[in-house]
């Protein structure tokens, strides 16, 4: 298919998925990292009583936190 034939479905609103290689899409910086990351036991016990009040594993409430925080200074 063209690329002008693909814009044109597109722009149409048409359903493109068919035309799409999506096992190889990527979402940028979306990658991950392990690191590790010491804290007090006093810490891991909030961590986990804030997780368990909002049903989420301990590590959610730490990224969403460190990323609510890094939007905050960036």
């Amino acid at each position: 298919m063209k690329v002008s034939d693909f814009d044109k479905k597109f722009d149409e609103s048409k359903d493109i998925i068919e035309h799409l290689n999506i096992s190889k899409a990527k979402r940028p910086n979306q990658e991950q990292k392990r690191v590790n990351v010491d804290f007090p036991l006093w810490m891991i016990d909030l961590l986990d009583r804030e997780a368990k009040r909002l049903g989420v594993p301990r590590q959610s409430i730490i990224k969403i936190w460190v990323a609510d925080r890094l939007e905050k200074v960036s």
